[in-house]
């Protein structure tokens, strides 16, 4: 029996406001939020919210047979739990159908499985413990910023402890081979892939609405006839999308949501099930390894990460945010933390991208900005402010090796004082309960004396 594995990705970032260089130094605070309101509660409206109800409505209508799954940030769910909290508790009602898988992912989006292993493993696990804190699943499956993945990330997911990774089925990894299939990780054969059909998931996203398509209109039943035809042996199709695609990029007038609602039906009837991405891993065995040598991801016809890392702009900004990871990390200061997770965001390195993109990314229509070294500038201008407070924590003239000296050695400091503290503190009781049965001796002995006295 062959399965239909959707997968839809939800993420906001915090979009910066207009900064100036003569700001840095005297503003600190570097959010639009009247811009980052707007745009997701708009998104939401149009979007998000309708189809939730309408992956809430396949499920309840089809006893449960509908199965899908969610990957959505940290820095999403902060901005939705501020302007649109009542799609929060869509999607934990959508949690608690038992029908709906919430994958791991890094917290803000962010490119740091490129960058720096150690805050890319940092931002996994603060993403994960939001999931479980909002909807009760311990994420088993990653799926990378933008499905970014290659043999060394692979490596780093599997020591995480994650059963499989979802990426992209790109033509120059697969070859002759066919995406619907499970595969594992040359480099962790015992992390389990499943790959991104193109095809079938640009169907919707790109020729849905598309009139000059040779195969316009799109019905549920034809598409699920297309599935259908596949060979037999084929397990799985990976539909994987950004929500966004529903009621955003394709408004409700062309009749996408009763396309979704569709589908259950039509695909019970040519005996295809759903599956979540951890029922399709613990059900079929690998077919064959895959070695990705170089980093892909599902952005334009390169499958590359050209659109955030293609150009000078974007690789000296890369290099300018994560040159004081390290410092921030050790840091105690809650808003320099938070604002870090918030640069990281990969939308803005890519409203830097010099490069033609073709394939209708998602956040383009997002980009505040006139042009890539307009969004460079007030970026580096942030940034510039940014480094100057991480300086004020612990100044960039002092190494890292030394500055990781003096830290242990202020640590080590602090825990002989605790430890001096603790002792103090037990002597101190110590003495507190031995003082009453000193005190109670003299009572006695007066006792006697006065007994002595009353009877002479």
């Amino acid at each position: 029996m062959k399965s239909i594995c959707f997968y839809f990705q939800i993420h906001q970032p915090f979009r910066l406001k207009k900064y100036r260089f003569f700001d840095i130094g005297n503003d600190h605070y570097y959010y639009d939020d009247f811009a980052n309101d707007d745009i997701v509660t708009r998104v939401a409206e149009r979007s998000y919210i309708p189809m939730a109800e309408t992956l809430l409505q396949m499920i309840n209508e089809n006893g449960k047979a509908f199965k899908c799954a969610i990957s959505i940030t940290g820095t999403a769910i902060e901005q939705l739990q501020q302007y649109v909290p009542e799609f929060i508790d869509m999607l934990k009602k959508l949690a608690d159908t038992g029908c709906v898988e919430f994958l791991s992912e890094t917290y803000s989006h962010s490119l740091a499985s490129l960058q720096d292993p150690d805050e890319f493993i940092r931002q996994v696990k603060a993403h994960d413990a939001l999931i479980y804190s909002l909807f009760g699943q311990k994420p088993k499956v990653i799926r990378n910023t933008e499905l970014i993945y290659d043999d060394d990330i692979a490596s780093l997911i599997a020591s995480m402890g994650f059963k499989a990774a979802i990426t992209e089925g790109a033509k120059h990894i697969l070859g002759w081979k066919s995406p619907n299939y499970v595969y594992s990780s040359e480099s962790a054969p015992k992390l389990k892939l499943l790959l991104r059909n193109d095809a079938f998931s640009s169907d919707i996203t790109r020729n849905f609405n598309n009139s000059d398509w040779g195969e316009y209109p799109l019905t549920a039943d034809k598409y699920i006839n297309w599935i259908a035809q596949l060979p037999e042996e084929e397990q799985v199709v990976n539909l994987f999308m950004g929500m966004e695609t529903f009621g955003e990029f394709l408004p409700r007038e062309t009749g996408i949501f009763d396309f979704m609602r569709a589908l259950p039906r039509f695909a019970a009837e040519r005996g295809i099930s759903f599956m979540t991405p951890s029922e399709v891993v613990a059900k079929h065995k690998s077919v064959a390894s895959v070695s990705v040598p170089y980093p892909m991801s599902w952005a334009d016809e390169a499958r590359d990460v050209a659109a955030w890392k293609g150009n000078t702009l974007q690789r000296e900004a890369l290099d300018k945010l994560y040159s004081v990871a390290e410092r921030v990390n050790l840091c105690e200061d809650r808003r320099l933390k938070k604002d870090w997770e918030y640069l990281q965001s990969s939308d803005h390195f890519f409203y830097m991208s010099t490069k033609s993109l073709t394939d209708g990314v998602v956040f383009s229509p997002f980009s505040p900005y006139d042009s890539p070294y307009s969004a460079f500038t007030n970026y580096m201008n942030v940034l510039a402010d940014f480094i100057v407070r991480v300086e004020e924590q612990y100044p960039l003239s002092i190494e890292n090796e030394e500055l990781n000296a003096l830290l242990l050695t202020i640590r080590n400091q602090a825990s002989e004082i605790k430890a001096l503290n603790k002792e103090v503190a037990t002597l101190r009781n110590n003495v507190l309960n031995d003082a009453p049965e000193v005190a109670e001796k003299p009572k006695k002995a007066t006792k006697r004396v006065a007994k002595k006295t009353a009877t002479k």
